[in-house]
């Protein structure tokens, strides 16, 4: 016969899947910290004990970190899918860092035509938020906040395409992106003639995901990182050629004067 016992599920099991879903769901992130104990057990109406439990077997897992007089946080390690000694490989050859924007295009294309079709209202609020932060941040010309609301709203789409395997992908690819492993965004945004463009690009973004034109939404996702990826080039040919110039310079000082005839 195909049908087993019904059992009564523990409290504790209960309480870790609705963590690991919450986790899963991106919801909850690398490095974030959970409530007290205390409160925790009473938003989730379970006794301390079942609640300890549950919090010992997800750090089991991996998933939680506990911190010494601090709390339960969500492990750090989630927030990176590539090993450190690649990380810092990425950042020190160049190749890496086109072929990180031919990745972001292409999965980030897939992600804006997901949300165009699946986004939910309220995910469309956050992307209109993020939207509005961006263009009040533009106008104060302050490239710091710019750049991190440039990750955020990037990271949005990806949410609402409700795909978790990639969305935590992505959230690793960003982090890296944040902390200046593949470019700095700051000089991109700092760059007078690129802030407008920029701006505009993630309007067209903004639109398209909204209009809920999938293939409009891609196109807008491929010419913004095709503009990043000119821009890009076109710094490290500035850096090449101002090396080689730096290079000339000092070794036309160490050359001795002629003589005078």
């Amino acid at each position: 016969m195909p049908y087993r016992k019904v059992t009564q599920e523990k409290l504790a099991d209960a309480v870790a899947r609705q963590i690991e879903g919450l986790i899963l769901r991106g919801i909850l992130r690398p490095g974030e910290r959970l409530p007290s104990e205390r409160d925790l057990a009473a938003r989730l109406d379970v006794s301390r004990p079942s609640l300890r439990e549950a919090l010992a077997r997800l750090e089991a897992d991996g998933l939680l970190e506990t911190r010494k007089g601090s709390g339960a946080y969500v492990a750090g390690v989630l927030g990176s899918a590539f090993a450190p000694p690649l990380v810092r490989l990425f950042s020190t050859h160049e190749e890496a860092l086109f072929d990180y924007l031919q990745f972001r295009r292409d999965l980030e294309g897939l992600a804006a035509e997901r949300a165009a079709r699946f986004a939910t209202e309220s995910d469309l609020k956050v992307i209109a938020t993020l939207m509005d932060r961006m263009e009040a941040a533009h106008g104060k010309r302050n490239p710091d906040e710019e750049s991190s609301l440039d990750a955020d709203f990037h990271m949005a789409i990806v949410e609402a395409a409700h795909n978790v395997v990639m969305l935590h992908m992505m959230r690793s690819m960003f982090e890296m992106l944040r902390e200046g492993v593949f470019y700095n965004r700051r000089i991109l945004f700092g760059v007078r003639d690129t802030r407008d463009e920029l701006l505009a690009q993630h309007r067209a973004i903004h639109d398209a995901i909204h209009a809920r034109d999938p293939s409009a939404a891609r196109r807008a996702v491929s010419a913004h990182l095709d503009f990043i990826e000119e821009a890009m080039r076109d710094l490290k040919a500035h850096e090449r050629h101002e090396d080689t110039a730096r290079l000339r310079l000092a070794h036309e000082a160490e050359r001795p004067v002629p003589a005078p005839r």
